[in-house]
């Protein structure tokens, strides 16, 4: 299928590994030229020189943190108002609701939703102008139902979807479309974070720490990235443009809800 977005221009964020990676392999396969980002250089551009030597679109990295506001404006410059803009961060470590204090919640708000809203501020009216943009963010399944341990993730990244419900529909008509990712375990860093974290509590192995997890989506198994990557692509499609400020869950039916 012909997505209509071979030779636009991607922003992707936090994409050298995990999640991030997955959406950068399925536009550049859908033709996009594109602007990677992260913190670690040589996997980032591991993952360029891949994505370079099996699509042949134009790759350009930016190695930053761009939670700060001087990685925002490097990866801004570099991408030079971008047709798509995908954002995503790691998410904030587990705990429960003592473990926490101000300077965790401004952190996780930090990266899981101010950054996201910068980068949307920055790149929205070039978008518009242009009369077509695509804007997917990364978020949580905790959004639609929380998890207890995932309490910073939970508050931050809720936050994020209640933006993009209001904007989405102020930039709809101007050809622009916003919408939402919610992954729930997938085969990344973050899995084994958090297998590890359950092996270390409950005094159990890795494996088993796994298939306790997987025992809880009625799919038993992890969500690969690259899957997750496609209905990146999907979204940021030519196809997509009635699909306005949703968000669509990626969980293997592990979370609970009608609709």
């Amino acid at each position: 299928m012909d997505y209509g977005i071979r030779g636009k221009r991607a922003l992707v964020c936090a994409s050298s590994k995990g999640l991030g990676r997955g959406c950068a392999f399925a536009l550049a396969e859908a033709g996009v030229d594109l602007v990677l980002n992260a913190r670690g250089a040589e996997a980032l551009e591991a993952t360029a020189e891949e994505i370079r030597n099996t699509f042949g679109v134009n790759v350009v990295t930016v190695a930053t943190d761009v939670t700060t506001a001087e990685g925002q404006s490097e990866v801004l410059k570099a991408a030079d108002s971008p047709d798509i803009l995908v954002t995503n961060a790691g998410g904030p470590p587990p705990g429960v609701w003592s473990d926490w204090d101000r300077e965790d919640f401004i952190k996780a708000l930090d990266s899981n939703m101010l950054t996201p809203i910068a980068l949307m501020k920055a790149c929205l009216p070039a978008m518009m102008e242009r009369g077509w943009g695509r804007v997917v963010n990364i978020t949580s399944q905790s959004v639609k139902a929380p998890i207890a341990q995932l309490g910073l993730s939970n508050a931050a990244r809720t936050g994020l979807t209640g933006y993009v419900a209001g904007t989405s529909r102020q930039v709809a008509e101007k050809g622009v479309t916003i919408n939402n990712l919610l992954p729930g375990i997938h085969a990344t860093d973050r899995a084994v974070s958090l297998d590890t974290a359950v092996s270390e509590s409950q005094s159990i192995s890795m494996d088993e720490a796994r298939e306790k997890r997987q025992a809880t989506i009625p799919t038993r198994t992890y969500g690969d990235p690259l899957d997750f990557g496609a209905a990146c692509a999907f979204l940021c499609s030519d196809q997509a443009k009635f699909i306005v400020g949703q968000n669509l869950l990626l969980d293997g039916g592990a979370t609970l809800a009608t609709i």
